[in-house]
C-alpha cells in the first residue's frame, strides 16, 4: 500500500500552488499554511515526480500486521453435508487442495462436524479422495447444521492446527457460514472464485469476476491467515477416489459451548427440480432465440442427444426460460460431458459457468464471437439451417 508523505517545513505559497497545478485529480489543497491531500488522491505519484524536489514523497506502507507464514501449514477443506450425503463440491475442493499443496508441499486436511453415525458413514469416503488428515468434531448436537455451534468447531480447529488456507463450497450454506469464520479471525474471504493458484510463499491466488464480469480480479491475502475462499459446485473436477491413506483425528469437543440462539423446528425436504448442474448433455440457447417457436429446434436437438435445454441470461430476462435453467455467474455452474451452444456470443459471465465442460461445440453466425475461444469445435453459420441437419445426422446414427 502506498501513501504520500509531505515535508511541511519546505512548503511555501508558491510551492503549494505549483503542486496544486501538477495534480490532475485536484487532490492537493493548501489551508492554513499546510499542504493537505484529500480523498481524491490516487497515489499516482505525479506530484512527487514532477513537483518541487523533496516536498512530496511516495512511500510503500506495510498494510496490516505482519505474520509468520511458517507457523501456518496445511490446506483445509470444510466438508459440507446435505441431509444424507456429503455435498460433492467438497470432493472437488479436495482435488483442488491437493493440486495447490503440490506447490507448497503442505498437507491436505478435511474438517467434518457431525454425529457418530455420520462419522462412520462418511470417514472412509472422505479419506478416499486423498486427504492426509480428517479432523472430526463429533457430538449428537452436531447432526444438523447450526451456524453458531459449527463455527465454534472451525474456530477451535484454526486456533489449534493453524491451516494456511481453508476452502468452502460456494453453496447457500457455505456463503452464509464462511463469512462468520473470516470475521472472527479478521481475515480475508473471496467469494465465488473461478480459479485458484498458489505461490511458493503460501499466498493463495484467488481469481473471480468483478465489475459485472468485465474484469477478472486477482486477490491475494498477504498479511492474514488463514486465507479463505468459496468456490461454486462444478468449477473444479472431482478427483477419482483411491484407497484411503489418511488418518482420522478426533478433536476434543467438551470445552466447546453448545449454546445457540438458533432453534431447529422442522426439516422439509426440498422439492426435486431439474438441476442442470447434474446433466451430462446440455444444449444451451442464447440471444438468437426470440420466441417459443424458435426454441423447438433446440428441444429437438436435446431430445436426439438425450440432454436438456439450458440458456444464457437474456432468455431468462425475456421470459422464455426459467431461472433454474440459466448458466453463468448469476445462474448455475455446469460441467457436462457435452455442451452445444446455439447463438451464444460467449460473455465472460456465461463462459465462467460452463468452461469446465468435457466437450464444447458452438454454433454462431459471428466468426469473431468470444465463445469460439473456449470451444473445442466451432461452426460458423445460420443455426436454423445447421441444427436440423445435425439432428438428421444424429437420428441416422441412431437408426431412426
Amino acid at each position: 500500500m502506498r501513501k504520500l508523505v509531505i515535508d511541511q517545513s519546505k512548503v511555501t505559497n508558491d510551492i503549494a500552488q505549483e503542486l496544486i497545478n501538477v495534480c490532475p485529480f485536484g487532490a492537493i489543497e493548501y489551508k492554513d499554511g499546510k499542504l493537505i491531500v484529500n480523498a481524491a488522491c490516487k497515489t499516482c505519484g505525479i506530484c512527487a515526480r514532477k513537483g518541487p524536489t523533496g516536498v512530496m514523497k511516495l512511500v510503500e506502507e506495510q498494510e496490516g500486521p505482519t505474520i509468520n507464514k511458517d507457523e501456518w501449514k496445511g490446506i483445509a477443506v470444510y466438508i459440507e453435508q446435505e441431509l444424507e450425503n456429503v455435498h460433492p463440491v467438497s470432493y472437488e475442493l479436495i482435488g483442488k487442495a491437493r493440486e495447490l499443496a503440490s506447490v507448497t508441499h503442505h498437507p491436505v486436511y478435511a474438517i467434518l462436524v457431525c454425529d457418530s453415525k455420520q462419522l462412520e458413514k462418511y470417514k472412509d469416503e472422505i479419506l478416499s479422495y486423498g486427504v492426509d488428515k480428517l479432523f472430526v468434531y463429533v457430538n449428537d448436537e452436531y447432526k444438523y447444521f447450526n451456524a453458531e455451534r459449527y463455527a465454534r468447531c472451525l474456530e477451535d480447529f484454526i486456533e489449534k492446527i493453524k491451516p494456511s488456507t481453508i476452502l468452502y463450497g460456494g453453496t447457500p450454506l457455505g456463503r452464509s457460514f464462511a463469512p462468520r469464520i473470516a470475521a472472527h479471525f479478521h481475515t480475508g474471504l473471496t467469494a465465488d472464485c473461478t480459479r485458484l493458484g498458489m505461490k511458493e510463499n503460501t499466498d493463495l491466488i484467488q481469481v473471480r469476476p468483478a465489475f459485472g464480469g468485465n474484469v477478472m480480479a486477482q486477490i491475494i491475502c498477504t498479511n492474514r491467515r488463514p486465507q479463505m475462499a468459496t468456490v461454486r459446485y462444478k468449477i473444479f473436477k472431482k478427483p477419482e477416489p483411491e484407497a484411503p491413506h489418511g488418518e482420522v483425528v478426533l478433536m476434543e469437543t467438551k470445552g466447546l459451548s453448545l449454546l445457540s440462539s438458533i432453534k431447529l423446528l422442522n426439516i422439509t425436504p426440498k422439492e426435486k427440480i431439474v438441476d442442470i448442474s447434474e446433466a451430462d448433455v446440455i444444449v444451451a440457447v442464447g440471444r438468437a432465440f426470440k420466441n417459443e417457436d424458435d426454441l423447438k429446434i433446440a428441444y429437438d436437438l436435446a431430445d436426439a442427444l438425450g440432454g436438456i435445454v439450458a440458456c444464457s441470461r437474456p432468455l431468462v430476462e425475456n421470459g422464455l426460460k426459467e431461472a433454474k435453467y440459466q448458466i453463468g455467474l448469476s445462474g448455475k455452474t455446469v460441467a457436462p460431458k457435452l455442451i452445444i451452444t446455439l447463438g451464444i456470443s460467449g460473455a465472460v459471465q456465461f463462459v465462467a459457468g460452463m468452461n469446465g465442460s468435457g466437450l464444447i461445440i458452438s454454433i454462431n453466425k459471428d466468426p469473431n464471437a468470444p465463445i469460439f475461444d473456449v470451444s473445442h469445435y466451432g461452426i460458423v453459420g445460420d443455426l436454423y439451417k445447421i441444427v436440423p441437419n445435425l439432428i438428421d445426422l444424429i437420428n441416422k446414427e441412431r437408426g431412426i
